[in-house]
This record gives C-alpha cells, sequence and structure tokens, in this order.
C-alpha cells in the first residue's frame, strides 16, 4: 500500500508559529491569534464575490464545520483578501448565506495592505489584485492547519516531504485535514 501520508503512527510535522494577526470579525469584534488559543484552527484566505475557487473552498470549509460541530476546541478562520468591499456586515451576509452555524467560525476583514502582507509574507499563500483575473484578485486554494500551541502543523507527503498545507479545492484535501484536525484535538 502506497503512503499517502495516511499512516496514523506519524506526528504532524510542525512548519512554524501562526504568523500573528489582528483583525475585525463578522459581528465586528476584534480577533487575534489569542482568541484561538487551546484550539485548533484552519485558515483559509477568500474573498466574497470571488466567482472561482471560494465557493469551493467554502464548502470545504463547511464539511469542516460538520464533522467538528459542537467541538469547542475548533475553529475557522476565513480571511478576506477584497477588504474594501467585505466589510463586517458584507462578511456577516456572507455567513448567513453559507450557512454557518459554527460560533467559533470567523470571516476576518481589516486593513488591506495589512492582510496581503499577512497572506503572502506571514504565510507564503499568495493572495494579489489581477484585473485580469475573475473577480479582479488571485489567491490560494490552501488551508493553514494550526494546532493548540499556535503552531502551523502538516504531514508529509509520499516522498516524506512536509506539504505545508492542505487543498482546500480537493476532496482528498479535505479527508487529509479532516483526519489531522483529529489528531490534533487528540494531543
Amino acid at each position: 500500500k502506497v503512503n499517502n501520508g495516511e499512516s496514523n503512527n506519524e506526528s504532524l510535522v510542525t512548519i512554524g508559529p501562526c504568523p500573528e494577526f489582528e483583525l475585525t470579525n463578522q459581528q465586528n469584534l476584534k480577533v487575534t491569534n489569542a482568541t484561538f488559543k487551546g484550539k485548533v484552527y484552519v485558515i483559509e484566505f477568500f474573498f466574497t464575490s470571488c466567482p472561482t475557487i471560494c465557493p469551493k473552498m467554502n464548502q470545504s470549509m463547511l464539511q469542516l464545520q460538520e464533522a467538528f460541530y459542537g467541538n469547542p476546541n475548533f475553529g475557522l478562520v476565513s480571511i478576506t483578501i477584497d477588504p474594501e468591499h467585505d466589510t463586517a456586515t458584507v462578511l456577516k451576509e456572507h455567513a448567513a448565506l453559507l450557512g454557518v452555524k459554527h460560533y467559533n467560525w470567523h470571516f476576518l476583514t481589516g486593513d488591506k495592505k495589512y492582510i496581503y502582507n499577512l497572506a503572502n509574507k506571514g504565510f507564503n499563500l499568495y493572495a494579489g489584485e489581477n484585473n485580469k483575473a475573475a473577480g479582479g484578485f488571485e489567491h490560494s486554494g490552501l488551508f493553514a492547519l494550526v494546532d493548540k500551541e499556535g503552531k502551523i502543523r502538516c504531514r508529509k507527503d509520499a516522498q516524506g516531504n512536509p506539504i505545508l498545507y492542505y487543498d482546500g479545492l480537493d476532496t482528498k484535501g479535505v479527508d487529509a485535514i479532516k483526519e489531522d484536525i483529529k489528531k490534533l484535538l487528540e494531543e
């Protein structure tokens, strides 16, 4: 049997601390890393008017909401890369439209430059404006997984290299992150 980083005895690799952030959520409340202390959480970058990959990413996040619903040690974070349009009010409407029920799912907005810095330098996850791209923005479809101590964690691929982030656009990626969330919740 080929090992796709699926063996359960293998502990997850620590990539490093999750970049610090301070942003505003859909309830207009300040949310920082400290909000998630002691929790396992998943971070994505998206924007509400995204016509391409975001709906798929949001669906994947909804699957995670379903899988860990009611677990107080689990959280989800969706950070907009179009904060000029995606105000707290817009994010709140978007969350309602999606069917967000988990009280620990925060949709975050803030200063544009700050968010781009956080994505590109902090996480090394690409986000940028591009008027040729559908919707006017480009970004990665990857999910970051953060453990209870605020460290970014991941599994290894078949070659034994850390995958860094999980593919939020792929069923395999979503299944993998589900398994690994379970592991981190047990730590």
